[in-house]
Parts: C-alpha cells; structure tokens; sequence
C-alpha cells in the first residue's frame, strides 16, 4: 500500500493541499480529517493538488466531496490542481468535472480571481 502523504503550504489564495500517494478507503479518512482541520476564510481558496496521487477509488472521491463541501461551508472556494489522467476519467464519467474547477498545475490553480479557468 502506498501510504498518502499531505503537506500544506499557503498561497495568496488560500491554502495548498498537496497530496501523494494512494487515495483509498484506507487513506480517504486521512484526507477528510487533513481538510477539516485546515481554517478556510470566506473568499479564499482551497486548492487540492493531486499531481502526487497514484490511486484513487469511490472513498478518495468521496472525500473530494467532503472538501468541496467543507469549502463551500466556510463561503471558501475550492479548486483541483494536475490532476492524474486516469483520475480526471473518473472525475469525467460521474460529473465531477462540471463541480470542481480544474487547472493544469497549482501556480494556475492559485491566481487571484474566480476559482474557475
């Protein structure tokens, strides 16, 4: 199992969520407690960088939801950043594309402006 490793740094933006690793039902609840933890103003952004992720199931999905939803609770954006080609095909096939904005890299993702490109 390849374990998910977090790190974040702050953008002019907002916070920078930057994952590695799988992103599964084992790991999943990491990234939930991770995104929960972090202090969101209204107005900012919070931009997951998935470059780094390997796998990612239903729960991984799940908890791109629970961020997206955690954001939105504190009137923050959020935004998703080099996105793995097989994870953006799933993100493609159940929708999620058209909910989460999507940038090719984290320096597009944290421009100052609206969260969409």
């Amino acid at each position: 199992m390849n374990p998910l490793k977090i790190t974040t740094r702050d953008a002019a933006t907002g916070p920078v969520l930057e994952i590695t690793g799988a992103l599964d039902h084992h790991t999943a609840p990491h990234l939930r407690a991770h995104v929960t933890a972090t202090a969101l103003d209204a107005g900012r952004r919070l931009v997951l960088d998935l470059k780094g992720v390997t796998f990612c199931d239903s729960s991984g999905i799940s908890a791109l939801i629970a961020a997206r939803h955690h954001a939105h609770t504190a009137h923050a954006d959020i935004a998703l950043a080099a996105v793995p080609a097989n994870m953006l095909r799933i993100l493609r096939i159940v929708g999620l594309d058209q909910i989460f904005p999507l940038h090719p890299d984290t320096a597009t993702a944290t421009r100052p402006g609206p969260a969409s490109p």
